[in-house]
């Protein structure tokens, strides 16, 4: 996707008498790989990932916690990326994750 459409995706205007028409977040997109095969599930948060736009974030919605896999970002990608924990189980996990560095 281009640049520019993605980041068109990323924003909306607001045009509400406190706003003065500035770009405020859109709610964050979301990836629930609960539904995909375990072996299919790291390819797609990773290709997500890549494609994140810096101060940028999605959220990963698992069935169990994904803790390894931010092992995995902080090796390929030091320094470049956040963790926040949304929901810690039992049955689902929700984490933010978000692009700091480069894309």
């Amino acid at each position: 996707m281009h640049h520019a459409a993605r980041l068109e995706q990323q924003l909306e205007t607001s045009a509400g008498p406190d706003r003065k028409d500035r770009p405020v977040p859109v709610t964050d997109r979301v990836v629930d790989v609960r539904t995909e095969i375990p072996r299919t599930r790291h390819e797609l948060i990773f290709s997500t990932f890549a494609t994140l736009p810096a101060g940028t974030a999605f959220i990963l919605v698992n069935d169990h916690d994904p803790k390894p896999l931010s092992y995995q970002l902080a090796a390929e990608n030091p320094g470049e990326f956040t963790w926040e924990y949304l929901e810690e189980g039992p049955e689902v996990w929700r984490v933010r994750i978000g692009r700091t560095g480069p894309a």
